[in-house]
């Protein structure tokens, strides 16, 4: 109690400055229109900047669960595309019709580990088998294709990236529909080379590569990337041809791992055609 009574009286001229202008802007405000509009709109910039502010730092601090939001979201109108469905009668197409059952389903996941600058790149993902992942699963992105799955535990998984030496996918080249390899070169993570295109073929600069579908791990047009420039080598009777992958490698963060419900029963009937085409 005494310190509060020093305080007042070592303060109390202070004090009393600051009640009287408390007072006197309050006459201020109520005494005309002009002057209240004026005090009162300075008031509303100076608290507006403030909750602006805030929520500026808000919506930054929820990136990540918004990131995740539209992952999420970006996966189910995937599986609702006509290219995740098995089409067994190509007159029509309805989602809900009984005669397409899906084929690929969407399992969002996020980067925590990834390289782009050894020759052999591999990407770790934060999903595991309890997540449903697998090994030989595609792995992808809104833009193009990423990878395969090749190692699972129980939360984890390690995708063999496109930048490595082992990785072999089927692609297609839209306009002509020629089918070909698709390989790193092992020097630039932007860029790739396609192979076995026989030299005949008419391509140009900017063609699209999408994945062929002919294989049990990614579906069919997904994309790949765009030519860049080809040749044909001395001697050789295929194009070289060189293009920049659709998908960024460097800048990774939430990719879409496929699971192809139909999988087992097309190893099946593959394994059952193993001795009939041995006659």
């Amino acid at each position: 109690m005494r310190n509060i009574l020093v305080f007042f009286l070592r303060y109390h001229f202070l004090l009393l400055f600051l009640l009287l202008e408390v007072f006197s802007i309050a006459l201020l405000v109520n005494s005309t229109y002009y002057q209240s509009s004026a005090i009162l709109n300075a008031g509303s910039r100076v608290t507006g900047r403030f909750y602006n502010n805030i929520s500026n730092a808000t919506d930054y601090l929820k990136l990540r669960t918004t990131n995740e939001q539209l992952a999420r979201e970006n996966a189910l109108l995937r599986q609702m595309k006509g290219v995740s469905f098995l089409k067994n009668d190509t007159s029509s197409f309805w989602v809900q019709d009984t005669l397409y059952k899906q084929q690929y389903r969407y399992i969002v996941s996020k980067v925590v580990l990834n390289t782009v600058g050894k020759r052999n790149n591999y990407i770790m993902l934060d999903k595991g088998t309890r997540s449903g992942i697998q090994k030989d699963m595609a792995v992808i992105t809104s833009n193009g294709i990423v990878g395969t799955v090749v190692t699972v535990s129980e939360n984890f998984c390690w995708v063999m990236s496109m930048l490595n030496k082992h990785t072999r996918v089927s692609g297609r080249i839209i306009k002509n529909n020629q089918m070909g390899t698709i390989v790193w070169n092992g020097v630039d993570h932007m860029y790739g080379t396609l192979t076995d295109i026989p030299a005949h073929v008419k391509i140009a600069k900017g063609d699209t590569i999408v994945s062929s579908g002919y294989s049990y791990i990614f579906p069919a047009g997904i994309m790949i990337g765009t030519i860049s420039d080809f040749r044909v080598e001395q001697g050789d009777h295929f194009y070289t041809i060189p293009f920049r992958f659709s998908v960024d490698f460097n800048a990774l963060q939430y990719v879409y791992v496929v699971k192809n419900l139909m999988k087992d029963e097309q190893q099946a009937l593959e394994k059952s055609m193993e001795g009939i085409k041995d006659e």
